[in-house]
């Protein structure tokens, strides 16, 4: 059985055809799924639970250089 996933830009994301970003959609509850959208063969699949983690540390500073 295949599940087709419906891919959402940013609304950050302009509407020409070279904006490329970050998509996501979701497939089954509490699965989300990432790619860029110049690349849309290379999926990474994750938890709501754990990109809100990744959000939440790099809007904290975690991942800043210093």
């Amino acid at each position: 059985m295949s599940t087709t996933i419906q891919w959402q830009k940013s609304s950050f994301s302009g509407g020409g055809p070279d904006n490329d970003c970050v998509e996501i959609g979701a497939c089954a509850a509490g699965t989300l799924h990432l790619r860029e959208s110049d690349d849309p063969e290379v999926v990474v699949t994750t938890t709501s639970a754990r990109l809100g983690a990744l959000i939440r540390a790099i809007k904290s500073g975690a991942y800043d250089t210093p």
